[in-house]
């Protein structure tokens, strides 16, 4: 299978760059179309036998998938100006834009190809990213093969448009609100006396921690909080300490902020 992604910044090198960490895809079988050039020596340094070109936009044609990693403003421009090269009706095209909705890809394509919306989040850089597919004018077997790609590149959830915006509130916009909480964390261990790498590296593997307890029991993350607070403890004390400052309530209002539909 042959993948053409289209920009090689953050995300698009990110993508090209985890594929090719992966078992799965062949460097000489993805190619990446940077506009600038800017980009190539750091991916070629990541993987020589990576294809990346500058402004060529040839590979297109024979791409079983293509990837639009550009800015959400430009995504009709490009795909508007290479529509020629964009002809083959089995072809998947991807944008990985917010905002960009599954109607204005097909509309812009003309066509009744199968046309992809997948939000990623910026962890997709270590292969780690919670990444969301949704998809018009696809077999489930084309599904499937959008699903496996970006299966290399973290945990994948096919889910209908009208949820993404949700969704990438919890997984996109939600990696930031993470690592706010492990800020404030950090600052609080500071302010009791820890060095703040040493609080850094604490609240880090806490988390790391917390995840796989939840994974491993398939829990409510009440369950485990039980086995924690023990009667008249600490911990509850402190939990009640965020609760009475709106923590549960801060967290659902800045989801709320963000899911705009």
């Amino acid at each position: 299978m042959k993948i053409t992604i289209i920009g090689a910044g953050n995300m698009g090198g990110a993508i090209a760059c985890g594929l090719v960490a992966g078992n799965g895809f062949a460097p000489q079988n993805i190619t990446v179309i940077d506009h600038t050039g800017k980009n190539v020596s750091r991916l070629k340094d990541f993987d020589p036998n990576m294809n990346v070109v500058v402004g060529t936009y040839d590979s297109l044609s024979d791409a079983d998938v293509v990837i639009l990693a550009v800015k959400p403003w430009l995504i009709e421009e490009v795909v508007m100006e290479h529509k020629t090269l964009l002809e083959n009706p089995n072809q998947m095209l991807v944008s990985v834009a917010a905002g960009i909705t599954l109607a204005q890809l097909a509309g812009w394509t003309k066509l009744q190809k199968p046309v992809y919306r997948v939000m990623p989040n910026t962890a997709i850089a270590l292969r780690e990213s919670m990444t969301f597919v949704s998809s018009i004018n696809a077999t489930e077997e084309q599904d499937r093969v959008i699903i496996d790609v970006f299966s290399e590149l973290g945990k994948v959830e096919y889910i209908s448009e009208k949820l993404l915006p949700a969704a990438t509130s919890l997984g996109s916009c939600g990696i930031a609100f993470a690592f706010r909480y492990v800020r404030a964390a950090m600052e609080g261990g500071v302010e009791m006396g820890l060095y703040p790498n040493q609080s850094r590296d604490i609240v880090i593997q806490t988390l790391r921690g917390a995840i796989d307890l939840l994974e491993a029991n398939n829990s409510h993350p009440e369950a485990e909080i039980d086995k924690v607070t023990t009667a008249g403890g600490i911990t509850i004390k402190g939990l009640n300490e965020m609760e009475h400052a709106g923590f549960t309530s801060a967290v659902i209002r800045g989801l709320k902020a963000s899911n705009v539909k």
